[in-house]
């Protein structure tokens, strides 16, 4: 099963994926990546911030533009990828396996769930 098949997406094209222990791991989606472009700066928070569902949690700039990050579920940050801080360029070539952005603890109800899409759905839905 591909990383595609696991994988929710929101509107805003962030992507959630259960790691199925209570936490979850969110990246940008590779529309998301494609639509920036070469990506030269990636601002994350800090381990230990709590978030609720579509606030921003960073930010990330290309040569093409700037875009806010947003929760696609509440939660609280439990890892941060660091390498992708120190190495921006990495969200372009690997966003899944090496370009995750933060890992969170989440307790989020199914209301919140809810306007998440299936990556293929997504992919539907942005074409």
């Amino acid at each position: 099963m591909s990383i595609q098949e696991k994988i929710l997406c929101s509107k805003s094209h962030e992507y959630l994926l259960d790691n199925e222990d209570g936490t979850y791991t969110i990246g940008l989606t590779d529309y998301a990546i494609e639509q920036l472009g070469d990506i030269v700066f990636v601002e994350l928070p800090e381990v230990g911030s709590e978030f609720h569902k579509g606030e921003s949690f960073g930010a990330v700039e290309s040569v093409k533009a700037a875009s806010e990050i947003y929760m696609p579920i509440s939660g609280k940050v439990i890892e941060t990828n660091v390498a992708v801080m120190d190495s921006p360029e990495t969200l372009n070539e690997d966003i899944y396996e090496q370009g995750w952005l933060i890992k969170i603890e989440s307790s989020a109800d199914q209301v919140e769930f809810a306007d998440l899409l299936e990556y293929e759905d997504y992919r539907d839905e942005i074409e």
